[in-house]
């Protein structure tokens, strides 16, 4: 099963031409990694909907201020970035369609795409459209999330994306608009 542009800017009609640019990269990784019902796709795309503001950002935003809780710290730490100051919160600030971020997330994000640890060197690569969509659903799939979509446990779901409830009535929208789209009956 796959996703088409008219579809995605049904789900997410802020996408813009920027569902055309992302069509394809998202068929490929759903199917890449077993995203590929109804119930799956529906949350994988809200949840995608939600994180990239509707596949408008692919790297996150936040000055240099707002991006150092990542560069030292206790978060800095528990994301496998350096203790000192020196700009690892802002190399690896979330990227990708769901957000990775982190030294350590990178470097196994990285592994299980790559096999290597290029992202660690090149971590813009995320921002690419092919590895925006790779990256989420290699997030996706190592975190468990096609089950939890089976089972429609989307607030579980949003917890391990994002650690709580954040933008879950946005979620909630996205997911709603996404059932509609996907899971109804053929007529």
């Amino acid at each position: 099963m796959s996703v088409t542009e008219g579809q995605l800017l049904k789900i997410m009609p802020n996408a813009r031409s920027q569902a055309g640019v992302f069509v394809s990269a998202l068929n490929t990784a759903m199917a890449n990694r077993y995203i590929n019902t109804p119930k799956r796709m529906a949350a994988f795309l809200a949840q995608i909907g939600h994180e990239s503001g509707q596949l408008r950002y692919v790297r996150e935003l936040g000055n240099d201020q707002y991006l150092s809780k990542y560069d030292t710290g206790s978060l800095a730490a528990r994301l496998g970035n350096t203790p000192e100051a020196d700009g690892d919160g802002q190399k690896y600030r979330g990227r990708g369609l769901i957000q990775v971020t982190g030294r350590n997330n990178y470097r196994q994000c990285s592994l299980g795409l790559f096999g290597d640890e290029r992202l660690l060197a090149l971590p813009e690569l995320l921002e690419q459209p092919q590895w925006a969509a790779e990256s989420a659903a290699w997030f996706w799939q190592q975190n468990g999330l096609n089950e939890l979509a089976d089972r429609d446990q989307f607030n579980s779901i949003t917890r391990r994306i994002n650690g709580g409830l954040n933008g879950l009535e946005d979620r909630l929208q996205l997911w709603a608009r996404a059932r509609e789209v996907l899971c109804q009956p053929s007529a």
